[in-house]
């Protein structure tokens, strides 16, 4: 049996948090897709740590993590995380695996994403300059090099030869940087990694599944950033959907139960795109700073504004939600008035769809406005315990949804996670 969880908006719901709480429930998680522009930050008691593409269920002793092939992954960003889980007593190599179909990022591709934005001048798409993007490019193109192309004798060949071609694409685009730094590092990391255990991941995760075990499959970014619908061309380059599970761990569709989704109280979003509920006011800044809304990954301050109804009724929809996790609900706290989306102005038309393409058409969204509950909620334990006027919220964005709030963050910590 697999459960997924995945983000509902652009990133950054607070999925690293959610999937530590949930994988205590489970034996295998699994990260299905994207690569090392997806912070995932735990705590680790009092202690602050961000994973980019090991799964979050690592700091459990007892599970099993496992990288999947529709990730792209940097052996450098890895290599750095591995010795950060180590300095808490993790011995990941008991319990970390990674998919051999899994692509590889190398130091051009990182060049190639950095020439490729420089390019575009003012029509940048907010890229974290990773090397993600041409990796998925390279995959696509049938060019890319896998992990398990390590345990090839022929791999430095196969890595000149492709080095050869990003040279010519960086030539094209005038880009004079050296990259030596980056392949010392590269390679250095690639030894590091070949010492993991690498798997035939379907196999892998298939044979756990048939012996009975839970699996956690574990999204990075959010569905909004989807590569297909998503608000394209300001999006990810892989799918960040519950589709993406299926190719990106070698799993059958039937064999999925519960979708978990995770979406913030409001709403936040990274560099550039399309954002109709965005708040360029003081209630923005606020949102912001009580909210610490900036990149777990780049340190970019988020754009911030209010919850989404119509995004969100959408991504539910795509991705077959059967409930949904709160986080964040106590930076609400602050506010005595509170908005929420539940339509959109479309070119002068009321809707209740996600367009096309949403940058190219005016957007006005439809608010109804609630009391604000102007009460700490940090410390409640019990749903019953919550404000009416907090309840009354959670109830309205229940029915506009169609799928029920089951769980609400109200703290950055493990233990601040309230059932409803």
């Amino acid at each position: 049996m697999v459960d997924v969880i995945l983000g509902l908006q652009w990133g950054d719901e607070g999925k690293g948090k959610i999937v530590d709480f949930f994988a205590k429930d489970y034996d295998v998680i699994a990260r299905f897709q994207g690569g090392p522009n997806a912070g995932h930050t735990l705590y680790v008691g009092d202690k602050k740590v961000v994973l980019h593409q090991i799964p979050s269920g690592i700091f459990h002793e007892d599970k099993t993590n496992l990288i999947g092939n529709g990730v792209v992954l940097d052996a450098v960003t890895l290599k750095r995380e591995c010795d950060s889980v180590a300095s808490f007593g993790v011995d990941y190599k008991k319990n970390l695996y990674v998919s051999e179909r899994t692509h590889l990022i190398l130091p051009t591709h990182r060049a190639l994403d950095k020439a490729s934005e420089l390019s575009k001048g003012n029509d940048k798409i907010g890229s974290t300059l990773k090397g993600i993007g041409p990796a998925y490019m390279d995959k696509t193109g049938r060019n890319g090099l896998r992990v398990g192309d390590l345990l090839d004798k022929s791999f430095t060949t196969q890595y000149i030869k492709l080095r050869m071609k990003h040279q010519r694409l960086l030539d094209n685009y005038g880009f004079q940087e050296d990259i030596s730094a980056w392949e010392e590092e590269f390679f250095d990391a690639l030894e590091f990694l070949r010492s993991l255990k690498i798997v035939n991941g379907e196999y892998f995760i298939n044979e756990k599944i048939g012996n009975g075990q839970r699996i956690l499959a574990e999204g990075a970014q959010g569905s909004m950033l989807d590569v297909d619908f998503g608000t394209f061309p300001f999006v990810t380059s892989s799918n960040t959907v519950t589709a993406g599970v299926c190719s990106g761990l070698g799993i059958a569709p039937q064999k999925i139960k519960e979708v978990i989704g995770i979406t913030k109280a409001y709403c936040t979003r990274v560099g550039s795109g399309p954002f109709p509920t965005e708040l360029v006011d003081e209630t923005g800044d606020f949102l912001r700073n009580a909210g610490n809304e900036f990149g777990s990954t780049t340190g970019r301050p988020r754009r911030c504004g209010w919850i989404d109804g119509v995004a969100l009724q959408f991504a539910c929809m795509i991705n077959g939600v059967t409930q949904l996790v709160m986080t964040k609900a106590d930076i609400l706290d602050g506010l005595s008035e509170l908005k929420v989306c539940h339509g959109y102005k479309i070119n002068g038309e009321e809707k209740n769809f996600v367009p096309f393409q949403m940058n190219k058409v005016d957007i006005e969204p439809q608010y109804k406005t609630f009391e604000g509950w102007k009460t700490d909620i940090t410390a409640v334990k019990d749903y019953n315990s919550m404000p009416a006027a907090m309840n009354t919220y959670i109830d309205y964005l229940d029915n506009l949804i169609k799928v029920p709030v089951k769980y609400i963050s109200n703290g950055p910590g493990r233990e601040q996670i309230i059932s409803v």
